[in-house]
């Protein structure tokens, strides 16, 4: 999030699109009800009429993966009205806050040109050579401005002539909206542009599941930098992440292309220290970007220190050799990667912590098939979950899997202590309340009681590299706490040996150390916390004061990262002389030589007070300006629509149907559906009363009792079509599987009337497998082993099946 929970209720309109907040994220729908009423209106964009849809007060229906077509329209409608009624749009802030007035190299070529797709395009790589996606630069390398945003090579008349096509008419006939409801919409929303008003989004995997899922993130944030919607208070690009400590673990490097604290993944040709900072660190001509990444080499080697110690010398480049190094892109060490290696036979051992993939994983069957490969299996977990018991499976003989399995009993949340950091970036200390049953130990427990064994076995026997675990500064005894963890998170000042206040004075000379620079100034000495409950850590604090301007920062109840700011991007909610845009709301404000409010992104004076000495509002930009044209994306530099990877219909926007960079896997079990044997669009999602996998809840006879089975979801018209009876029995299949359940014939699913063709779509939960109290069948038996290209998430959001009576 680059705001936080409290936040939404500031908001005078908030769009809930890929998500379904009030049956998923129900403890967040508080603050949405905060909001609307202060008089906020709520919008939900949604396949299907949810929850959060029965309380909205303009509901749009739409068809799976076609949210860059919708928001497209949205932001064609946000331009032409920006012509004919400048005065409702803050252009200061689209002018000098964006890279809207950039002029870009006149040898790019946008999908307009080249029938969706743009210059540098491969098709024998599926992949795109960037060289045109620049800026003109002048003699000093700075990036050409046009003001105006007049001349044809700007970054803002190349968005116009890119969205232009993206018509009432043309959203109809992709995402199947009535254009009544599509316009209402883009007037509602479109009024958060002017100065004083704010608009927020709230997405979830409804947005990111598909094979263009960062596109569709991009396109969001695309549309609140022309209404000036982030770095406000009520603003904001804000993901409803779907566990309590989802942020705080991709924090703390659970991604494939990351180390903590989103510092980047080294790569085979990384030899040196020097030649990976040289690849991953930003440089800039322009003196007044701050281009944070510049610190890079003091969070790299701080973080080294942190992990290896005293064997972290600057004669063996702070240990950087000890780290292991990709030697194919991110993506093939995803998830389907993983899988697809564990198919082939490349990987021989897993280990799963609280995860359950024999459920939520893509292509079940083939996953499943893949786990039958293994040498040997790690689960840690509450039950024997469909992992655990992946060798005993209904249809599988338990004589023909080889595979050794280990259950390691683990404890719940409730019976270890420590921190989560939620959707808003607030790290929350949690204590422990009882212990776990039995043989059940903690996570931290585990691991560390794995690594010293480890560490033993390489001293005595040895082993290639076998320094990268012996040289650890693994020094936790039998019994570890997470206060000290925590700790060593935060950082240490080696000379002194205290704890950090900021990652301001981390250093990259060896002499400090911190396990993830963003949370440096979490865990502080104790005299500079005192009263926090666990003196010194702050995450433990429990203030009610909202702080001032009374717009719900609350700053002193836990901790936030960066720096406890509340709000990131926060200078860019003021004027060129520092004054909120939204004085009755403002995040920050510049009075008496210096800013008040909420920790500002950065000290720096406002622009107007000393033009040498201001930085850009968007910091972690090198330019300093946020990002309307998007060159660091492999599929394109302004986001176009695509059909899903199998759609039921062809592209109405161009003649290239899919995503053209996404990777296409091709083993045997990676089967594609066609609309003329599948032509029904399927979804999935959750239910209030499951948890993910179903190991948490389907073992919870309670939660069983409230929601017994595994169910499809159907419109009536469908259901009439295929003679199907509420409650009655009915498989869905795909080119992957078919499964079996109960299904639920409802109004809240609709056909698609999208310019004249008819869509039927259905949906399920996917919480269901073979072990635990309430069994049934998975509906990721039924997704596709293909996933977004940048990140590889798994398209589970839209796909083609079919539907018959059981």
């Amino acid at each position: 999030m680059t705001n936080h929970w409290n936040d939404i209720a500031n908001s005078d309109c908030i769009m809930a699109i890929g998500c379904n907040a009030a049956e998923n994220h129900p403890a967040s729908f508080g603050h949405i009800t905060d909001a609307k009423e202060k008089g906020a209106k709520l919008i939900s964009v949604d396949p299907r009429f949810t929850r959060t849809s029965s309380k909205a007060d303009i509901y749009a229906p739409i068809r799976s993966g076609t949210d860059i077509a919708f928001i497209g329209g949205m932001i064609n409608y946000v331009l032409n009205d920006m012509d004919q009624n400048p005065s409702n749009y803050n252009m200061v802030y689209v002018k000098e806050y964006t890279n809207a007035s950039f002029l870009i190299n006149p040898g790019f070529k946008g999908a307009v040109d080249l029938d969706g797709l743009f210059s540098g395009y491969s098709e024998s790589s599926r992949s795109y050579d960037k060289s045109t996606w620049s800026y003109q630069k002048d003699a000093n390398g700075i990036p050409l401005k046009d003001k105006t945003l007049q001349d044809p090579n700007c970054v803002f008349q190349h968005l116009k002539r890119h969205y232009v096509r993206y018509t009432p008419a043309k959203v109809n006939e992709i995402c199947g909206t009535p254009q009544d409801v599509f316009m209402e919409i883009c007037r509602t929303y479109a009024a958060t542009g002017k100065a004083g008003k704010a608009g927020t989004i709230m997405y979830a995997m409804g947005t990111t599941q598909h094979t263009y899922g960062t596109q569709n993130v991009r396109i969001y944030a695309l549309l609140q930098l022309l209404l000036a919607n982030i770095g406000i208070t009520g603003g904001g690009i804000n993901a409803l992440r779907g566990e309590a400590n989802v942020q705080g673990s991709t924090d703390q490097c659970l991604l494939v292309h990351i180390l903590p604290g989103y510092l980047g993944q080294p790569i085979n040709k990384d030899d040196t220290l020097a030649s990976y900072l040289k690849r991953v660190t930003p440089v800039t001509s322009d003196p007044n970007s701050a281009n944070w990444w510049q610190n890079y080499p003091k969070y790299i080697v701080s973080l080294l220190k942190a992990w290896y110690g005293d064997a972290a010398k600057q004669d063996n480049d702070f240990a950087f050799n000890y780290l292991p190094k990709t030697t194919k892109p991110y993506n093939d060490y995803s998830w389907i990667g993983l899988f697809e290696d564990m198919y082939a036979g490349t990987i021989k051992g897993l280990m799963v912590w609280g995860q359950n993939p024999a459920v939520c994983g893509p292509n079940s069957n083939m996953e499943r098939k893949a786990l039958d490969k293994l040498d040997w299996l790690v689960a840690v977990d509450l039950w024997e979950t469909e992992t655990a018991a992946f060798w005993k499976r209904p249809g599988v003989n338990p004589q023909d899997i080889d595979t050794e399995v280990f259950l390691l009993p683990a404890a719940v949340s409730f019976e270890k202590e420590g921190s989560v950091t939620n959707s808003g970036r607030w790290m929350q200390w949690r204590y422990k309340a009882l212990n776990p049953p039995g043989e059940a130990m903690e996570d931290l427990w585990i691991i560390n009681q794995l690594v010293m064994k480890l560490k033993e076995l390489y001293r005595s026997e040895g082993g290639p590299h076998s320094e990268a675990i012996t040289d650890l500064a693994w020094n936790y005894g039998e019994h570890p706490s997470p206060r000290d963890v925590a700790k060593e998170i935060n950082g240490y000042d080696l000379a002194t040996g205290k704890l950090l206040n900021s990652f301001t004075a981390l250093k990259d000379d060896g002499t400090t150390s911190s396990g993830n620079w963003l949370y440096c100034n979490s865990y502080v000495e104790p005299d500079m916390e005192p009263n926090a409950p666990i003196p010194g850590n702050r995450s433990t604090r429990r203030d009610t004061d909202p702080g001032m301007y009374n717009v719900g920062l609350y700053p002193k109840w836990a901790w936030c990262w960066p720096v406890n700011r509340r709000i990131i991007y926060n200078r860019a909610s003021v004027d060129l002389n520092g004054d909120p845009w939204d004085k009755e709301h403002p995040v920050i404000w510049w009075k008496d030589g210096k800013w008040t409010g909420d920790v500002p992104d950065g000290g720096w004076p406002p622009m107007a007070v000393d033009p040498a000495a201001t930085k850009y509002p968007f910091i972690m930009q090198s330019e300093g300006h946020a990002h309307i044209f998007g060159p660091g994306r492999v599929d394109g530099p302004f986001p176009e629509h695509y059909e899903p990877w199998e759609s039921p219909v062809e592209n109405a926007m161009s003649r290239t149907q899919n995503n053209p960079t996404f990777k296409i896997w091709n083993s045997e079990m990676d089967y594609k559906g066609t609309a003329d044997k599948y032509p029904i669009v399927c979804t999935t999602y959750r239910v209030v009363e499951h948890w993910q996998a179903g190991q948490l809840t389907r073992n919870l006879p309670w939660l069983v009792e409230l929601q017994p089975e595994m169910f499809i979801e159907m419109s009536e018209e469908l259901a009439a079509e295929k003679g199907i009876e509420n409650g009655e029995k009915a498989i869905v299949e795909t080119a992957r599987g078919k499964v079996e359940a109960v299904t639920l014939v409802t109004q809240r699913f609709k056909p698609f009337q999208m310019n004249g063709k008819v869509v039927h779509q259905i949906g399920m939960p996917w919480h269901w497998g073979y072990t635990g109290l309430s069994t049934g069948d998975s509906a990721n038996v039924l997704t596709p082993h293909v996933g977004d290209a940048n990140t590889m998430i798994p398209e589970y959001k839209a796909f083609l099946c079919n539907v018959k009576k059981a």
